[in-house]
């Protein structure tokens, strides 16, 4: 059975018995809901569940929606559209001054009505199937329009290349590679599978890195992969191929239609993406996902139905008054982080599975709605880590381990990087990295200088930064405490990447001199990076602080994770790590990026990284005063301080206690976006929907209500007495804390369960 079949049948059980839980009556005022039509892809409404993303809106009658699924990356690594549907209705119902389009929060569907036709748009959370139902006094006649700009192979040219991971012109043509679109009966298929006569990123990035030795060993998730699915229909049937051109794109449309006018109809578009031995195979998936569609059809709905309203009973934040918009836009941007609870990839920072036409984020990009900058199969875990925090505190646990996976799975790669270059031990993760592992080719560098070492990005903002992937073990370790999990899987990674830092320094020390510490018996981190910010470090804050915090956890954990050898392996590499920096800024002792550093080349605050993610400074910890001096006296992170994208001055604010800078950073992070849908924000520093601008405001909104330390739970630390809420939210050690704040004072505060109220302290 698997995971997703057991989680089926447990939401489904709970269905019987849902209607017993008090879900939270104020999710419903957070609906989204439009009177009036859109102009055109940028005013689109997300939709989904499961694994499948889709854009809707409804353009002069019609109603449109993007196709996107996790994991749907071709040759050239980008993450492409599964394609478009349009859906025309005749006599049109939706040109009227009726017309109504809402996305209802309760149950994760999208509902467009106009007169009595209803029109109600849902992905069945289990099946990776769309859903569009239709139900109208009047018979109408549907078509039904599956339309695709891949109908052909198209080059890719110009600023169009930054979609895939390639970045720039290459001396061979890069192309999109057309799609397999045809009728089948009365159903139209269509499917993307890469190509295996031609070379792909993954080839390419092997040979020019230097790892085709060992390329039969690499992990390879491009290779046959395949992704597309079938339209099917109770009555349409197909009704020919037409042209057509959507803004700057042409595309060709596979029509179906209904023989005679309905008052009722049931398209579904059953989605599969998946890397396959065979076309077969994945065909056989598809056909499979239909007969299931069939046998459920009484029941799917109400089993998605179920699973939303689990994931909003089990953490909500509701604030009322003038700054109800900001529980509002976290609610909205949670709910776009649920559509992806069972990919296969992470949810992806620059856009998740809501990007649409890219000339709407920036006019110089009108390319095909497969563009995004930043590239689809490249990780970027400086940014794809602030969407994956804020899962702890809601209790979304499950959504996590798509993140996690794409680690794991990358594993053997980062080790054999380490064999290759060092000839040590470890996993070597560096910024900017491939759905395989290896470091995004543009980034490692097309004209490197001879004798460069060949493990390393020769790129002025990524050089020595491979700490960063700390941030995941700490949210695995994180798991073990919070959802009480198991995580045995993860031990051996997160050993993995220490044993990387612990050889490699001392293999770089050995390279300078004689000695692999220093004379106090202490590791020396140069180069290290203090972010992507400041370069050439020695003994970089960041990488102390991961590994200070890292090594306590992993000691910390049960005696049965770790054999007593491991334990005293881990306790000496502890022992082993040299202080934070410090230094003074204008009399004030400040937390510093790193003892020393050859120069600034970015605007990130490392310098305050020991507070978030690695909480060694905050509220009711020692020294606050140290970091608070450095939030407010630190030159650099006084210049940049902003809400906008990746910024993170909201979330140090509230570890820091500042109520009030918390609150009006956490009031602009929130601010709807330019964007017709509330929290399409972006482009940032990005692309839009800006998914770490949405899941930096998500952590800073919790830090400021809740906060913990060890068994300590601190409610209130940097919450305004203004703000009046009612929460529920998740702690350590199975815990969830829920209750009401009126004018600065708590109420009705429940601790579940409830041998954890003496942990909790209430700030005054």
């Amino acid at each position: 059975m698997t995971l997703r079949t057991h989680l089926l049948l447990v939401v489904f059980g709970w269905g019987i018995c849902l209607s017993t839980l008090a879900q939270p009556a104020q999710l419903a005022n957070y609906n989204v809901v439009w009177k009036t039509p859109s102009k055109n892809s940028s005013e689109s409404m997300p939709c989904g569940g499961g694994d499948v993303g889709l854009n809707v809106w409804v353009e002069d009658g019609d109603v449109l929606f993007y196709l996107s699924q996790s994991g749907t990356f071709d040759e050239n690594n980008a993450m492409l559209k599964l394609g478009r549907v349009r859906l025309r209705l005749s006599p049109n119902p939706f040109t009227g001054p009726d017309f109504k389009q809402e996305l209802r929060l309760q149950d994760g569907g999208v509902y467009i009505s106009g007169g009595k036709t209803r029109l109600h748009l849902w992905v069945d959370v289990f099946r990776s199937v769309v859903h569009a139902e239709l139900q109208s006094d009047k018979a109408v006649n549907i078509k039904a329009a599956y339309e695709s700009w891949r109908y052909e192979d198209r080059l890719v040219q110009g600023t169009a290349i930054r979609e895939n991971s390639y970045k720039t012109p290459q001396k061979f043509d890069l192309k999109t590679y057309k799609d397999e679109i045809a009728f089948r009966g009365n159903e139209l298929w269509f499917y993307h599978r890469n190509r295996d006569d031609v070379p792909t990123l993954f080839d390419f990035t092997v040979q020019l890195e230097g790892m085709e030795s060992v390329k039969s060993k690499l992990y390879n998730p491009i290779k046959n992969n395949t992704f597309g699915g079938a339209v099917r229909s109770r009555t349409m049937r197909p009704a020919g191929i037409t042209t057509g051109k959507y803004l700057d794109t042409d595309f060709k449309a596979w029509n179906l239609e209904t023989p005679r006018p309905v008052r009722t109809e049931h398209l579904e578009v059953v989605l599969n993406t998946a890397p396959t031995s065979t076309l077969a195979e994945w065909e056989s998936t598809v056909v499979r996902r239909q007969q299931e569609v069939t046998r459920t059809q009484q029941t799917a709905l109400a089993q998605t139905r179920a699973w939303w309203k689990q994931f909003w009973e089990r953490s909500y934040i509701f604030i009322e008054g003038k700054d109800s918009t900001i529980s509002r836009n976290y609610h909205l941007f949670r709910y776009q982080l649920g559509c992806n609870a069972f990919g296969q990839w992470p949810t992806k920072f620059n856009g998740g599975l809501f990007t649409f036409d890219p000339q709407f984020v920036d006019k110089k990009y009108n390319h095909t709605p497969d563009f995004r900058l930043w590239g689809g199969g490249t990780m970027t875990a400086q940014n794809q880590r602030l969407v994956y925090f804020p899962m702890l505190k809601s209790g979304d646990f499950e959504l996590m381990k798509p993140q996690f996976y794409f680690y794991l799975r990358s594993q053997t790669n980062a080790e054999l990087r380490s064999k290759v270059y060092w000839n040590h031990n470890g996993a070597c993760f560096t910024e900017q990295i491939e759905n395989f592992g290896l470091p995004n080719p543009f980034e490692y560098g097309y004209k490197r200088p001879e004798g460069y070492d060949a493990g390393m990005e020769y790129n002025a903002w990524l050089e020595y930064q491979w700490d960063t992937v700390f941030e995941f073990c700490l949210m695995m370790l994180e798991t073990e405490r919070y959802e009480g999990r198991n995580i045995q899987t993860y031990v051996p990674f997160i050993e993995s990447c220490l044993t990387f830092f612990d050889e490699h320094y001392q293999g770089l020390a050995k390279q300078r001199g004689t000695k692999a510490f220093d004379e106090k018996g202490q590791y020396v981190f140069y180069p290290s990076s203090a972010c992507e910010t400041y370069k050439m470090t020695y003994n970089s804050t960041t990488v102390i602080s991961a590994l200070k915090v890292i090594l306590t956890r992993m000691l910390e954990l049960p005696d049965y994770y770790l054999p007593t050898s491991q334990r005293q392996k881990w306790t000496t590499m502890l022992e082993r790590l040299p202080p934070l920096p410090l230094q003074e800024i204008d009399g004030y002792k400040t937390l510093a990026p790193a003892v020393a550093w050859m120069r600034v080349q970015n605007s990130e605050a490392p310098q305050l990284y020991p507070v978030f993610p690695w909480g060694l400074y905050g509220v009711g910890k020692p020294e606050l005063e140290v970091a608070q001096n450095t939030y407010r006296y630190d030159p650099h992170v006084q210049k940049y301080k902003s809400h906008v994208g990746w910024r993170q001055h909201n979330i140090f604010a509230a570890r820091l206690g500042l109520v009030e800078e918390a609150a009006e950073l956490t009031r602009n992070k929130f601010k709807d976006a330019d964007l017709r849908f509330p929290t399409f924000w972006g482009p940032g520093f990005d692309w839009t929907p800006d998914h770490n601008w949405g899941g930096s405001a998500m952590i800073g909104l919790q830090e400021m209500l809740l906060q913990t330390d060890g068994r300590k739970i601190v409610l209130l630390p940097a919450w305004p007495k203004d703000w009046n809420a009612t929460f529920k939210l998740h702690a350590p050690y199975q815990t969830t804390i829920e209750g009401r704040i009126k004018n600065g004072v708590m109420e009705d505060l429940k601790v579940t369960p409830a041998s954890r109220l003496s942990d909790v302290i209430v700030s005054k």
